[in-house]
């Protein structure tokens, strides 16, 4: 590596130690950079800044969070659970199956795995501990559970991924369904394992059900004197969300981005008009909200943006590809290394700080050795999500705590073999590639 590459990481890694924001640590590093070693004039900066956000690609990501934000405080979180619930049905333990699959569908719906976990966590917590689940593995699951909000479409991570990729986006929606379920069907096994050699309190948990709370047991005596036929409609509208977004990708009907706009007006008709729980005041903090998140986001777009590129004109891309160059007859081996590299990043940073740092060094060796694109991107959101809930920078493991209110060293305790879990899914999904590719691939014209 060249001086200015020890230099940009060097000081990267020690603002991150002194607890310096992402989006900071990437900017002052690369800007720090650029100036001590006069890589460009500085009249250029604010070009480089800006080109990385205008861009009608990202244009999904502020739409994607306003539309989850107003989904989320409608009743459909709340509705997606209790069929979850239904589904799943009566049996020991089932509010920890419950909590696994209303994180598939809450993840069609955010995109995103720390509001996730904290919907899940303030949804399921009090059911939960009344059933005998201890705190700790209630706040585990949440966190676990909350990887699956990258992976499902639409998912954040993936946009982000395919922008710097140059990957269809539309395929990689598509590519996040049948991993998404893997790692769901992998929680379900790691936690029935946890339930079965703990015995957390067996007679308390032979009698979980479905109910959520004493307002939800009336719901379900309603939705029981109604008939049994409506009982699915509440939750009917939630399900429909990520249905009618990849249902029109899938179509033709419109792209990744004219979705994100389709999904914004879809939640304003089921949060205003079918449950009616949207009121001006209630829209203008959700809009608030996600300006700010969005700016969030786009902040460390930015900035991340600015780092990749003192990583590119020092050539630091050439040198990996060329280094690994010699293994392109040997695509299990770069996947194992890659996947080893985004395994280790996302434990100290965030899925869009990943993507723009490392994506850009490891893809020519990708493309080299003959792996799709697309398995690529699948593989290392699933990397992410594990990185989510890893210590010592699992974002997931620090909302699951403060929501639960649980020591956040009980909460990794627990998670551990929920971390298993995942491990195995991870590998399972690199192992084969058809497992990502399959539906992609049944597109008109794939």
């Amino acid at each position: 590596m060249t001086p200015a590459l020890y230099c940009l990481f060097g000081s990267f890694i020690s603002l991150l130690i002194l607890g310096c924001p992402i989006a900071a640590s990437l900017g002052f590093a690369a800007v720090g950079t650029m100036m001590l070693f006069q890589l460009a004039p500085m009249d250029l900066l604010p070009q480089l800044l800006l080109s990385a956000v205008q861009s009608f690609t990202l244009l999904p990501i502020p739409l994607f969070i306003l539309a989850g934000g107003l989904l989320a405080v409608s009743r459909v979180s709340r509705e997606l659970v209790l069929a979850s619930g239904r589904l799943i049905g009566r049996r020991r333990g089932g509010l920890a199956y419950v909590m696994i699959i209303g994180s598939i569908f809450l993840a069609g719906i955010s995109g995103s795995g720390p509001a996730d976990v904290a919907v899940l966590g303030s949804l399921m917590q009090r059911p939960m501990r009344e059933k005998g689940f201890p705190p700790a593995f209630i706040a585990a699951l949440a966190a676990a559970c909350g990887g699956i909000g990258i992976i499902v479409p639409p998912s954040i991570a993936l946009i982000i991924y395919g922008v710097v990729a140059q990957t269809d986006i539309s395929a990689l929606f598509l590519a996040g369904i049948i991993p998404g379920a893997i790692v769901g069907g992998c929680l379900g096994v790691g936690a029935w394992f946890t339930l079965r050699r703990h015995d957390f309190n067996a007679a308390a948990l032979a009698n979980a059900g479905t109910d959520l709370s004493v307002a939800d047991a009336a719901v379900e005596a309603v939705d029981a004197s109604a008939g049994e036929r409506f009982r699915w409609v509440p939750a009917a509208w939630g399900a429909g969300f990520p249905l009618i977004i990849l249902g029109g990708i899938y179509s033709g009907i419109f792209t990744p981005t004219e979705s994100a706009a389709v999904a914004v007006g879809y939640a304003l008709f089921v949060g205003g008009w079918v449950y009616r729980d949207l009121t001006w005041n209630i829209l203008s903090r959700i809009l608030t909200e996600s300006v700010r998140t969005s700016a969030g986001v786009m902040a460390i777009v930015a900035t991340a943006s600015l780092f990749s590129w003192v990583i590119t004109t020092q050539g630091m891309a050439q040198q990996v590809a060329a280094g690994l160059g010699g293994m392109a007859d040997h695509p299990w081996v770069i996947l194992l290394l890659a996947n080893a590299v985004i395994l280790l990043a996302g434990c100290f940073m965030d899925a869009i700080s990943v993507f723009y740092v490392f994506i850009p060094l490891l893809m020519p060796a990708v493309r080299a050795a003959g792996i799709d694109p697309v398995h690529f991107g699948i593989v290392t959101t699933v990397n992410l999500a594990l990185g989510q809930v890893t210590p010592p920078i699992g974002v997931n493991l620090f909302v699951a705590s403060g929501v639960t209110g649980e020591p956040l060293t009980r909460v990794i305790r627990a998670v551990l073999p929920l971390l298993i879990a995942m491990l195995i899914a991870l590998l399972l999904i690199a192992a084969f590639p058809q497992l990502s590719l399959f539906i992609p691939g049944l597109r008109p014209g794939a």
